[in-house]
């Protein structure tokens, strides 16, 4: 084959690929589009049924005949809103900043530390995320009433304080992070916490923020182990959303106005922070 039909062969080639290319990303866009329509319909069905009429709960039609507020004034004289959303905010906020503080100790050592056994370590803390919660449920529960902690946030709290997930995503970071700062750090006879403190965290305020957004998210979604622990209607949301379901049945109006509303919070805070959240996955190098 000469050179001419060489080069000629990859210009068709070449062309080929940039015809084909564009085809390619809108059908990828079409298929983001088609699974986000998806995903939304749930929120924007309980944002609709909220607005309706009482009487026009359970309407099958997309958009309400009437705009209504009667179902988010029925919720309100059921669950006590504002205390909802205080309680379930400072629980997740507290367990975000628990499994945060543990996740960044544990992962400067696994990361920047070079011990015998280090590797399998790691397994051994890795495959704890694989164990399923129906087989640490019971143990920690009757430890929560052996300490008095049932019906309490510190119930809630305590056992939610580690996360394997936080300690890999970490991990990842401080596995690129440059040695040479730590190095420069260890010969101007810095130890390792303050070195952790004053090089590492400094450099890693990005990733250490998003992971705070995803671990607080997740807090606050959390819903079958506060529904273990709590009793108290006006604990926190999941709670306040269980006690409507009853045996005289279910009121699907003030269910869906009094979730709307307990949604609010972390939908904003998603929607302002949605960026540093998907930083977390992309510089983690998690896929």
């Amino acid at each position: 084959m000469t050179t001419d039909t060489t080069t000629r062969l990859d210009i068709a080639e070449t062309g080929t690929a940039r015809r084909t290319k564009p085809f390619r990303s809108v059908a990828g866009h079409l298929v983001l589009g088609a699974i986000t329509v998806f995903s939304l319909v749930p929120i924007i069905w309980m944002y609709v049924t909220a607005l309706r009429p009482r009487d026009d709960a359970l309407a099958q039609s997309v958009l309400p005949t009437g705009i209504s507020l009667d179902n988010l004034r029925a919720a309100s004289d059921l669950l006590p809103l504002g205390g909802l959303i205080g309680n379930t905010t400072v629980m997740a906020a507290a367990v975000a900043l628990f499994q945060l503080f543990s996740a960044l100790l544990a992962a400067y050592a696994f990361g920047c530390w070079r011990f015998r056994g280090d590797r399998v370590l790691f397994l051994i803390f890795v495959a704890t995320w694989l164990v399923p919660f129906q087989i640490t449920m019971l143990p920690n529960y009757v430890l929560l009433s052996d300490l008095g902690w049932l019906n309490t946030l510190t119930g809630v709290i305590v056992p939610q304080i580690t996360a394997p997930f936080a300690v890999l995503l970490l991990r990842q970071h401080m596995r690129s992070f440059p040695r040479e700062l730590l190095d420069a750090a260890r010969m101007d006879g810095r130890s390792h916490w303050n070195t952790l403190w004053t090089v590492v965290v400094p450099s890693m305020r990005g990733p250490l923020a998003a992971l705070a957004i995803l671990l607080f998210v997740t807090a606050w979604n959390e819903y079958f182990w506060p529904l273990l622990v709590l009793s108290d209607p006006a604990s926190v949301a999941q709670i306040g959303l269980r006690s409507l379901i009853t045996e005289a049945g279910t009121d699907y109006g003030a269910m869906m106005a009094a979730a709307g509303a307990l949604c609010l919070p972390i939908l904003a805070v998603y929607l302002v922070l949605q960026r540093q959240v998907v930083n977390a996955f992309v510089r983690s190098g998690l896929r």
